[in-house]
């Protein structure tokens, strides 16, 4: 039987030591150490018991981390090397920092799961949204673009909340809004920070310095 925690769940799961295991099936994205280039993203377990951490990966890799020290974050694996913990990706997930290798493990794993159906605009219908479009989107370090799925919803005075698909597989929102005293546009999004520009009818936007999408003003206001 499949289980899985709730993102409350996991959170607390970190920073708590249960008597019995925690676990959660995640995503996990590695790359060689010291490189931005993804080698492989594959399925995997998350399980904490008091203090110790394991890590089960869909290709039978399993790493076994035990606290070291007393600075929160440091671990040795089960060979004995050192491991860092680092809390990158917010509420997103976490990373692990190996001497070959990093692991970067998302909660989310629907990346791992890829809606099957005919809609190009998937997992976003106007059953739910206003309208649905497929945005030009890129990693920061490409130079082609390619089409992330999303959802409008749109507000009065030509603002909207746009949830979009990531080319990682994550969900975020992305709130093009007016300030209420002067009318003047900006941008911002869930849990993430925001470089925005505006230039001939379209917003471009980076997250977090690693993705840039482009947003057409007639996506934000309709008509």
């Amino acid at each position: 039987m499949r289980y899985r925690l709730s993102l409350a769940a996991v959170l607390a799961a970190l920073w708590a030591a249960p008597a019995a295991a925690d676990w959660t099936e995640a995503a996990c994205e590695i790359y060689p150490a010291g490189s931005d280039r993804i080698e492989t993203m594959l399925p995997c377990t998350f399980a904490q018991s008091q203090g110790a951490i394991t890590i089960t990966r869909g290709d039978g890799v399993t790493h076994e981390l035990t606290p070291s020290g007393e600075t929160p974050g440091n671990f040795h694996d089960q060979d004995g090397r050192t491991v860092y913990r680092q809390s990158g990706l917010g509420d997103q997930g976490l990373i692990f920092r190996f001497p070959d290798i990093s692991i970067f493990l998302y909660w989310d794993s629907s990346a791992l799961h890829p809606d099957e159906t005919d809609n190009p605009t998937a997992p976003f219908s106007t059953a739910d949204y206003d309208a649905t479009t497929l945005l030009a989107c890129r990693a920061a370090t490409a130079t082609d673009f390619g089409q992330c799925p999303a959802g409008i919803l749109r507000m009065e005075n030509g603002q909207a909340s746009i949830e979009v698909e990531s080319p990682r597989g994550e969900r975020f929102t992305m709130n093009f809004l007016k300030d209420a005293t002067d009318g003047t546009p900006y941008v911002n999004a869930t849990n993430r920070a925001v470089d925005a520009r505006y230039e001939s009818d379209t917003w471009t936007v980076t997250i977090d310095g690693h993705e840039v999408y482009e947003v057409p003003l007639a996506v934000i206001e309709g008509g």
